[in-house]
């Protein structure tokens, strides 16, 4: 029905242009051309007659009205192609309106977006985009829970203009809307982009019982609802408390996949705590390798003795000291080293990055420590072990180091250890490890392994 009465317009305005071309014809043609003649004939005098008799022969006229005739052919030809010829253009991913009650069902099926041709002349295609684009819609206001074809249609500024739409036709399936409740858990993403310095020790949001809304059988796929803290929109963040406003929330369900439902609010405020726990801990250099036979380490010496870390609280507690390591290995003079300090695991960042080591070497001696109990670690707490004879229960530990080292060796601190991690029930033999607190000398056992007896408590 709508494209007869377009038709139909469209043959009323070709009529309306035949009429005023006609008029035109008759004004700027016909009229010239009898004034021209009877001027001609004026002048003409006597011999007017034979023109006269010229012009009114049917041979004449038949050769005038054919002239007459091409040329208003011509040029209502022309003028009709403007008027009737059509051009197509298409409007891509239009966005797709759905008028019904939003309160009371939830719609599946119906395109987000749907492409429209556009059919007609250039100039009503011009002045249709410059207006406006239009919008798709379809009415399923009067349609109850069930599933149903409709048909989606384009508003048009443009009445001139014919078009098309696809997809014409969608089915598309009403459910009943009904609600639930989820506790929203917090999900605190792009920490990385907070300064090093920095950590979040507490972050909460202004509502965490969130309403969702949808179909039923939607609504059961929902297993969490998370609010996304995005901390890299923090403006910058300092130490004490600050706020992140309009906060997503985001349905997931069991497998990680996010549920299309609706969710009142569907975004909260989220408060952030910020701090920046640190500490202040020794630097120590630790040696590998051993030094140029006959030599020792005399001293060790670093631009930098202290260090502050930071981390959380509990990652700071365990740690007393930042070792670094030096590779003394076949060292037969002082030399100084560059060393990079690196950050224990947990530690987000270190007030001091680099340092210089320098090692001064001396000559090596030996000093011998008699009657260093061994001590036995990491064993299972269902068992105990016990040494197989008195050479088992002490050792002698040479220590190696320049005189000035050795003299200064507290011995208290040498430790003489057994490791027996996955040890069992019976007889085993077992290799010490000596250990002392002055990194600058060697510590090895005179007896280098024991007998124990593990056995169960």
């Amino acid at each position: 029905m709508m494209k007869k009465n377009k038709n139909k317009k469209r043959t009323n305005k070709i009529i309306l242009f035949i009429k005023a071309l006609a008029r035109l014809i008759d004004k700027k043609i016909i009229n010239p051309i009898t004034k021209f003649i009877l001027i001609l004939s004026e002048k003409m005098g006597s011999r007017t007659d034979k023109f006269e008799r010229w012009l009114v022969r049917k041979n004449t006229l038949i050769f005038i009205s054919l002239v007459l005739a091409i040329v208003a052919f011509i040029i209502v030809d022309n003028k009709s192609i403007v008027l009737v010829d059509s051009y197509a253009e298409v409007l891509h991913e239009q966005k797709v309106e759905a008028i019904y009650n939003t309160e009371t069902y939830v719609v599946e099926g119906l395109p987000e977006t749907a492409d429209v041709t556009l059919i007609g002349r250039k100039v009503d295609m011009y002045l249709a985009k410059q207006l406006s684009k239009g919008t798709v819609s379809v009415d399923i206001s009067n349609l109850e829970s069930g599933t149903h074809k409709v048909s989606l249609n384009y508003e048009s500024v443009v009445d001139s203009l014919d078009y098309n739409v696809s997809p014409s036709t969608v089915t598309i399936i009403i459910y009943p809307k009904v609600s639930s409740t989820k506790n929203a858990t917090i999900d605190i993403i792009n920490k990385e982009t907070l300064n090093t310095k920095l950590s979040i020790s507490n972050v909460s949001i202004d509502q965490e019982e969130i309403i969702i809304k949808g179909a039923e059988h939607t609504i059961k796929e929902v297993a969490t609802v998370r609010a996304l803290v995005d901390i890299s929109k923090l403006v910058d963040p300092e130490v004490g408390v600050t706020t992140l406003e309009n906060v997503p929330l985001i349905a997931y369900d069991t497998n990680g996949k996010t549920v299309d439902v609706e969710m009142v609010p569907s975004k909260v405020n989220a408060t952030i705590n910020i701090d920046s726990p640190s500490k202040e801990v020794p630097i120590k250099v630790v040696p590998t390798g051993e030094v140029q036979f006959g030599k020792a380490i005399s001293s060790i010496a670093s631009t930098e003795s202290k260090v502050i870390i930071y981390g959380s609280e509990d990652t700071l507690s365990k740690i007393e000291y930042l070792p670094i390591e030096i590779d003394v290995s076949n060292l037969s003079s002082n030399k100084v080293y560059n060393v990079s300090l690196t950050a224990p695991q947990g530690v987000r960042d270190l007030s001091v990055k680099n340092t210089k080591v320098t090692v001064t070497l001396g000559e090596e001696t030996t000093k011998e420590i008699k009657d260093v109990m061994i001590e036995t670690t990491n064993l299972d707490p269902n068992y105990k072990a016990a040494a197989i004879g008195s050479s088992s229960i002490k050792t002698t530990v040479i220590v190696k180091g320049t005189k000035e080292v050795l003299d200064t060796i507290d011995e208290t601190k040498i430790k003489a250890i057994v490791d027996l991690s996955g040890y069992k029930e019976g007889d085993h033999e077992v290799t010490i490890t000596v250990t002392g607190d002055d990194v600058k000398a060697t510590y090895t056992a005179k007896t280098t392994k024991i007998k124990i007896r593990i056995s169960k408590k």
